[in-house]
């Protein structure tokens, strides 16, 4: 165990957390998310949701403050009439980590797919709700000296 550190994050992705660079991207799945076909580097974290790894993350990582939407959501296929109220707490979340924040992009369902194929890696969690989905990208640590 080590201080600071959510326990929820594991070694490996710590590690994938570590060594990804500005502008690469992690997917945060839910557990109807095709992950194993669209990983590059697929990191389990079955028995969580979402919004739990969300906020762990964060805790550690940067978002890309040179992009106006770094935190992407699955927009819902048209003609469904769901309405995901987990975004509101996504929102909350990101609010709550300090990190910038002004809206969510929106990417269709089979760009976001392929979108994730070229992501760093997916987190694949047990999240239930539907369109619960995110991609985050990476952005840089500044240290003032």
């Amino acid at each position: 165990m080590l201080k600071n550190i959510p326990n929820i994050l594991s070694p490996e992705l710590l590690k994938i957390l570590m060594e990804m660079g500005h502008g690469d991207e992690l997917v945060i799945a839910d557990g109807n998310f095709p992950a194993t076909t669209m990983a590059n580097r697929l990191v389990r974290l079955d028995g969580h949701g979402v919004p739990e790894v969300l906020e762990a993350v964060l805790k550690l990582f940067p978002l890309d403050t040179f992009d106006d939407n770094p935190v992407h959501l699955m927009e819902v296929v048209s003609g469904d009439n769901k309405e995901p109220t987990i975004w509101n707490e996504y929102e909350e979340i990101i609010k709550k980590s300090g990190e910038p924040f002004n809206s969510f992009g929106f990417i269709e369902r089979f760009r976001f797919y392929n979108r994730a194929k070229e992501a760093f890696a997916v987190v694949a969690t047990s999240e239930s709700a539907l369109y619960a989905n995110i991609i985050l990208r990476k952005g840089v640590i500044v240290e003032d000296k």
